[in-house]
């Protein structure tokens, strides 16, 4: 391979600089010489550059002048400053050379400026001395810099132990001093020498896959690095990277003209290229700091520089996270698709192409259409394609001749095509394949074919919602819901979900609930509500793709029911008979409940990987289990809380037959709990806290001796924590501003005055990352934190001093509470909405003790930002609130949670 004449690409650097118009970098030379290139003059110079340079960018000046305007200005600083400072000769005989980002002459506001110090042997210790001198002059004047001080030598010997190395001394571009030393530099390196192009070619690879999977191989994440993630900065550079490995290339305009990219697609790499440049750039302006993480801090502030409004359904910085998403999808394709053809032409030996059929066949292990025609002539052969990969499962992709055809084509999806019975098969092949479901659908929405060919999920691709519960954008949750869907259908997965993976494998027609997953969310952004709108959409279409009426039904019914099953088990009370037997008549048979079950768990796994835990999936199987008992005994004859009673007693008596304590003792501490105590606890927990009271005093004829204790294997999937204390109107305030300190999730809380005076309090924690607590000390430290909270007097203060997490304190919720009656149970019920944060519970029970309200049970849900809670409540006269002292609560409730917020 030849290597680059550095003299040639010098002269491309300087032409390149020369266009740039700026007076300041005119300047800049003799007003430092004027000054001697002092610290202060030097330190004055960065500030205007900076302070202009911003300036233009608020202007809405291209970035790409910006961007090389700052590298070229840092040029001439850093090639003046070390003509001035390293006397003697020494800035001859040593070479200062750019490499990295700032190699390829890229420099954002606050990006660090690589320099590696070229010599031609080691340095003398006094030589050394001088070089370490002027980097951190650098440093002084506020420039950030990674330096290096090498030989020829070393830098050969540096590059064949690191491809990162090598990757940042191949955009070496000397600045001033010894060039000669860049030319020796340049062909030590040489593919013949170290890395040759087929290796440094799989290293990228290699490396981009790795940082791709970081990322959870998604380009969605709602706080993406757009720098590093996939489809981001990192992705361009290493085509440009293997590009100028393989070929010499010095710019992307070069791969058009060796046949690697088309005027169109390199127009689309370069608008990509800007666009990520100005996000960088702005991300770099507000930071006035290093950053490229697209922080939620930073994303309205950048929505608004940007020139972005609000619209009826769609906020500005969601505009700018779609055009962000579908922005890096363009890269990610690109950079397949060029990666791919770097694949042909480095790695493969051209075998003869193997025939699948009279339209494909597969070329060294990659798919191929028959001609470049194919879908022109055959457009049904847009869809056929992934049936095809799906029934090849040896076949490592598609060439990147068809994925160019594919994307020129796209135009031949229209309503023709949609309405073509052909097609209808093919894409209903897809979602009933044994294997390869999700990978396909993923490819198809890669291409563009899936947008298509559902225009309505075209809409959604990019869409992000600016919250911290949605973790995706729309398109890429839904895909994660079908893959949870395809992994509970195969048993190799059951280990995930075992209790709902053989409800999933025992589906009549798995492909309803995989189009139910894809139209679930799929009229997320046009106003109204999603699931009603979005289940008109799902039974128009698959009434299109020939489902039978039943079928395409229960799609439409389970897009519009899909957060119902979830949404009852987390805000209802599930223990009493009348919310299951009510549920049980909505949903109706059996069939639909299991559908909706695996539906909904796959969503809520799919929505975000720190939202399912232990504690929901142990919820909604016992609800799911709830509903089917009721639906086995007969809609017309539902179970009653005398019979629910009854039953829990004996199936915890059962729990506790032969072990400690005695029947008696188990009687005594029975006598003292209502009969709403047996129908709100399981009878695990009913046994676990029957043994617990029933050692020592607690269980005699006063019971009259406080317990705390912990719980670490509960068949809930947490930590239980049980506090029986004397009755305190505050005990709930206490206990969760304990808890709440102390870290953990409270995800349940029930409380029931015993006909003693005290009160059997049971709370249901996590670790905040969603797990049960195992380790010894940590649960000592439970018990002791809530035993000297027991010890403390009335009057002493509550208060939670941990602060929020940094996301959350981005959001700004409104405080909402509804107050309504459960007459059943002849109670109150408190529904709130507001900001979540460290100390909410604890406010909450405070203003309940206040108003000397009793609370009888919670349901705690925190929704990414939002705490989504409900109250159980009664009066002083253990009746429900009457209107005045409601609307006297949501009042002081309002209050208290906005005060706390602001």
């Amino acid at each position: 391979m030849a290597v680059p004449d550095p003299t040639a690409l010098d002269e491309r650097h300087s032409e390149e600089a020369a266009r740039i118009d700026w007076p300041l970098l005119e300047r800049l030379p003799a007003m430092l010489q004027r000054e001697q290139c002092s610290a202060e003059a030097c330190r004055s110079a960065l500030k205007s550059a900076h302070e202009e340079l911003r300036a233009r960018f608020l202007a809405d000046e291209p970035v790409e002048a910006l961007v090389r305007a700052r590298a070229r200005f840092t040029d001439t600083l850093l090639a003046t400053l070390w003509q001035s400072r390293l006397e003697g000769g020494l800035a001859d005989r040593l070479g200062l050379i750019a490499v990295g980002g700032y190699g390829r002459g890229e420099l954002h506001p606050y990006s660090d400026v690589d320099i590696l110090v070229l010599v031609p042997a080691p340095l003398a210790d006094q030589d050394r001395a001088r070089v370490e001198q002027f980097v951190a002059f650098l440093w002084d004047i506020g420039l950030e810099v990674g330096h290096s001080v090498r030989t020829v030598a070393e830098c050969a010997e540096e590059s064949a132990a690191d491809v990162g190395v090598m990757t940042t001394l191949l955009e070496a571009r000397p600045l001033a001093g010894a060039t000669e030393l860049v030319r020796l530099m340049r062909a030590a390196l040489a593919p013949d020498r170290v890395w040759p192009v087929r290796e440094f070619f799989e290293a990228k690879v290699r490396e981009q896959r790795e940082r791709h999977q970081k990322a959870n191989d998604t380009a969605y994440n709602l706080e993406p690095n757009v720098k590093t993630g996939p489809g981001g900065l990192r992705d361009i550079q290493t085509i440009a990277w293997v590009a100028k490995r393989h070929f010499g290339a010095e710019s992307l305009d070069e791969l058009v003209t060796h046949g690697f990219l088309t005027p169109s697609e390199l127009r689309r790499l370069k608008q990509a290229q800007a666009f990520l440049w100005k996000v960088r750039f702005g991300l770099h302006t507000l930071a006035t700091r290093h950053e490229d993480r697209l922080l939620f801090d930073h994303q309205i502030k950048l929505a608004q520089t940007f020139g972005y409004e609000d619209a009826s359904y769609t906020l500005a910085v969601e505009q700018l996270m779609q055009r962000y998403y579908r922005t890096v999808n363009d890269v990610k394709l690109l950079n397949e698709l060029l990666l791919q053809l770097f694949r042909e032409a480095i790695l493969t030996d051209n075998a003869p192409p193997q025939p699948l059929n009279a339209r494909f066949q597969v070329r060294n292990d990659y798919l191929e259409a028959i001609g470049d025609d194919l879908f022109e002539r055959q457009p049904s052969a847009l869809l056929e394609l992934f049936v095809v990969l799906q029934q090849s499962p040896g076949i490592k992709g598609v060439r990147a001749n068809t994925i160019r055809a594919i994307s020129r084509n796209l135009w031949l999806i229209d309503e023709e095509f949609r309405q073509n019975p052909r097609n209808h098969r093919l894409f209903l092949d897809v979602l009933r394949a044994p294997r390869g479901v999700t990978h396909e659908l993923r490819r198809m929405n890669d291409y563009g074919v899936l947008g298509r060919y559902i225009p309505a999920f075209g809409r959604v691709v990019g869409r992000m919602q600016y919250d911290l519960f949605h973790a995706y954008t729309v398109d890429a949750h839904t895909l994660f819901v079908v893959s949870n869907l395809r992994r509970l259908a195969m048993p190799e997965f059951d280990h995930e979900l075992p209790l709902v993976s053989p409800i999933m494998q025992q589906l009549p027609k798995p492909e309803v609930a995989y189009l139910g997953a894809l139209f679930h969310d799929i009229a997320k952004g046009r106003g109204g509500d999603h699931s009603e709108l979005g289940a008109v959409d799902a039974e128009a279409f698959c009434l299109e793709q020939g489902l039978s009426r039943y079928d395409a039904r229960m799609v439409a019914w389970l897009v519009r029911n899909h957060l119902l099953f979830s949404v009852t088990a987390q805000k209802q009370d599930i223990g009493d008979p009348r919310v299951v037997s009510d549920f049980a008549r909505q949903i109706g048979d059996e069939t639909h409940l299991d559908y909706l079950y695996v539906l909904t768990c796959a969503d809520v796994r799919g929505t975000n990987p720190r939202l399912w835990n232990s504690w929901k999936a142990s919820l909604f199987q016992d609800f799911y289990d709830k509903v089917k008992r009721a639906l086995r005994r007969g809609l017309e004859s539902p179970i009653d809380q005398d019979e629910l009673l009854r039953e829990n007693q004996a199936a915890a008596r059962g729990l506790l037959a032969g072990l400690q304590p005695g029947r008696e003792a188990v009687e005594r501490v029975w006598a003292r709990l209502p009969a709403a105590y047996f129908l709100r606890h399981t009878p695990e927990e009913i046994a676990w806290h029957t043994r617990v009271l029933a050692r020592g005093q607690a269980g005699d004829d006063h019971g009259a001796e406080a317990v705390v204790a912990v719980e670490t294997d509960t068949e809930r999937g947490t930590t239980a924590v049980l506090i029986y204390a004397a009755h305190r109107r505050h005990g709930f305030a206490r206990a969760t501003a304990v808890l709440d300190q102390l870290g953990l999730t409270i995800v349940d809380a029930r409380i029931t005055p015993a006909n003693n005076g005290f009160s059997l309090d049971s709370y249901h924690v996590l670790e905040e990352d969603g797990t049960p607590i195992t380790d010894a000390e940590r649960l000592g430290e439970i018990e002791r934190a809530l035993w000297d909270s027991l010890q403390r007097s009335d009057d002493a203060s509550l208060a939670v001093s941990r602060r929020a997490p940094r996301q959350v304190r981005v959001f700004r919720t409104p405080t909402q509470i509804t107050i309504g009656v459960d007459e059943r149970n002849r109670r109150s019920v408190v529904e709130l909405v507001a900001g979540d944060r460290p100390g909410l519970l604890c406010d909450v029970g405070k203003v309940l003790w206040e108003e000397r309200i009793d609370l009888h049970a919670a349901k705690i849900a925190t929704l990414g930002e939002r705490a989504e809670d409900v109250f159980y409540v009664t009066g002083r006269d253990q009746l429900p609130l009457d209107g005045v002292a409601a609307e006297r609560l949501r009042t002081r409730l309002v209050a208290a949670l906005d005060q706390r917020a602001a």
